[in-house]
C-alpha cells in the first residue's frame, strides 16, 4: 500500500478510486475467510487500515477545498 505522503500527492478522484478498489479487496478477503480459503488473516487488518488512511486523506483534501 502507498504511504500517506504518496496518497497526498493524488487528487480527490484518484483517492475515491483507491477507496473503491480497497473496499472490493476487503470484501473478497472477507469472503475467502468465510469459506476457509484465507491463509494470512493479518491482511484483513492491513486492508482495513489502508482504507482508513485513504479516507482520512480524502477528508483532509475536501476540507482544504472547502476552505479555499
Amino acid at each position: 500500500m502507498a504511504k500517506a505522503s504518496e496518497l497526498r500527492a493524488k487528487d480527490v478522484a484518484a483517492l475515491e478510486t483507491e477507496i473503491k478498489e480497497l473496499l472490493k479487496t476487503h470484501f473478497n478477503l472477507r469472503m475467502q475467510r468465510g469459506t476457509q480459503q484465507l491463509n494470512d488473516h493479518s491482511v484483513l487488518g492491513k486492508t482495513r487500515r489502508d482504507i482508513a488512511r485513504v479516507k482520512t486523506i480524502l477528508t483532509e483534501k475536501k476540507k482544504q477545498g472547502a476552505a479555499k
